[in-house]
């Protein structure tokens, strides 16, 4: 299918990774007209499997995939391939063989379940989304694409993005020869984003310390490899059965993106890198990466903008890239689309880069500090003693797992009370539904466990923006009233008495206008 037709899509969407699917699902949500292109012809590779396929999905995007009906899908097992037998991704993973059970890591130091204080986390309620899961990156993308096909969105393959021009009104896209127009244009194209580069945007961060290479490898002599994650005085290495290795090696990064990897160069570093004289016989699969640290200073510029590793990029230390990305689509997608429908406040688009720029700061940040802790200097192994003691402690494996697991996720919304601006709590009503049930048709919720008639008044004023829920909860955490944001985020609470003034205040903040009565 060809854009042929004076109108343009509402949406273009550059790059059919997890985060431009995503996108694409939350935009066909709101009834917008998109087009998804996508520079590799088949969406398939080995990188996306097991083992290196594996990625870790934190709380924000378990729930976010809940809230819109994804998370049965991406959680379920995956069939049988290559004839192999089915994919095990805890057969893939070294830490889960272990007796007590691992919660995640930092720098390779784990922290454990049984070492976590979850009742500090006062507005988390139990929720099908849970804090963690692990999965495989191509079966995340397979079920990202059949939502996306299912509600109509256009996915052509085997055409990237070569360069655009954008007006006042809209975006002209030239892809494989082609062009295409879009009212707006969001690069979802990865770290090497042709869109942010052929849109001017200024791209800040640190260059790399080390090259990071994942193989999997034959070897003559495996047993001379000590099973696990270490450190050693040239780098660190992780080694599982019978040949995944992930090493780094600090060289300033000077041999990503150099000629291909082969077994003499992979068995090389290896030996620098564990100390031994093992001998690598064959490479079946490699690739390379750094700790490269850079930002987008803006997300936004004009009709264009960028989201995932096209808006920030960094190690793929902690696996945090993938959620970062898939909260920017979660993020960006209602706003987008109310600015284009035409219904949001002047300022809503801007919240976007005003609200996650400051949050892919953090985790380039937590990335460079892993980096620190990885260095191979004996001040680093003995700042490396300190953190193993601390995230060995309540508090300590508590505050890591916040972090990793997106708990302590926050955005800087005005309002007093301690839950504005987090993730509102998976409540149940009397009848036994959930919240993230009714987040489902991507429209912003008033809960008003108190069912106030004026309430109910004002909430239908907002019409199609805006669901108005009444009832009793199980546990409604000692609240009166929550508005919430389709993204599932609480633009207001209350614990007595409602101010219909302030919910009206709050509700205009980010559904505009009222309707007429």
């Amino acid at each position: 299918m060809h854009n042929r037709h004076p109108s343009p899509y509402d949406v273009v969407i550059a790059g059919a990774g997890p985060v431009g699917l995503f996108l694409a699902c939350e935009l066909r949500l709101a009834g917008l007209s998109v087009l998804v292109l996508e520079q590799a012809q088949d969406p398939r590779s080995p990188l996306k499997r097991l083992p290196f396929g594996m990625r870790g999905l934190s709380a924000p995007t378990l729930e976010a995939l809940y809230r819109r009906g994804l998370l049965n899908d991406v959680a379920a097992p995956q069939p049988a391939k290559d004839g192999a037998g089915a994919s095990s991704v805890a057969a893939a993973a070294h830490w889960m063989q272990q007796a007590r059970r691992p919660a995640g890591h930092f720098a390779g130091i784990q922290f454990y379940h049984d070492d976590i204080d979850t009742s500090k986390w006062l507005y988390r309620l139990p929720s099908p989304a849970g804090t963690s899961l692990v999965i495989e990156m191509e079966s995340l993308e397979g079920v990202l694409a059949a939502r996306a096909n299912a509600m109509g969105a256009e996915i052509r393959r085997g055409l990237g993005v070569e360069g655009f021009d954008q007006s006042d009104n809209d975006v002209t896209i030239r892809a494989g020869g082609e062009t295409f127009h879009g009212r707006w244009l969001v690069g979802c194209d990865g770290g090497r984003s042709m869109v942010r580069k052929a849109g001017g945007f200024e791209f800040a961060g640190t260059e790399p310390e080390f090259t990071g290479y994942s193989v999997e490898v034959e070897m003559a002599d495996p047993d001379k490899l000590r099973l696990g994650r270490h450190y050693t005085p040239t780098g660190m290495y992780t080694f599982s059965k019978p040949g995944t290795i992930a090493m780094v090696e600090f060289d300033g990064g000077a041999f990503h993106r150099s000629p291909p990897l082969t077994p003499e160069h992979v068995q090389a570093v290896l030996r620098r890198v564990s100390g031994t004289d093992v001998t690598v016989t064959a490479l079946r699969l490699g690739t390379t990466w750094t700790d490269r640290a850079f930002q987008a200073t803006t997300y936004r510029n004009g009709r264009v903008l960028l989201a995932g590793d096209a808006a920030h990029i960094h190690s793929p230390l902690g696996g945090q890239g993938l959620n970062l990305g898939l909260g920017d689509a979660m993020n960006l997608g209602w706003k987008l689309a109310a600015t284009i429908r035409g219904d949001a406040p002047a300022d809503l688009l801007d919240t976007y880069s005003r609200e996650r720029h400051p949050l892919g700061a953090q985790v380039l940040d937590w990335s460079r500090a892993q980096v620190a802790l990885m260095r191979p200097t004996r001040s680093t192994r003995a700042l490396e003693a300190v953190i193993r003691d601390l995230i060995d402690t309540r508090d300590g494996a508590t505050y890591f797992a916040e972090r990793v697991w997106g708990v302590s996720l926050r955005y800087d919304l005005d309002g007093d009370h301690p839950l504005i601006g987090r993730s509102v709590p998976d409540f149940e009503l009397a009848d036994g539904t959930k919240i993230g049930d009714l987040l489902r048709m991507g429209k912003g919720l008033l809960l008003d466990f108190d069912s106030r008639a004026p309430l109910r008044a004002l909430a239908s004023r907002w019409r199609e923006r805006i669901a108005y829920v009444a009832g009793e909860a199980r546990d409604r955490l000692g609240l009166s009233t929550v508005l919430v944001r389709p993204d599932g985020f609480v633009a207001w609470a209350s614990e007595g008495a409602a101010d219909h003034e302030e919910i009206f205040r709050a509700g205009s903040r980010w559904f505009g206008e009222l309707d007429a009565t």
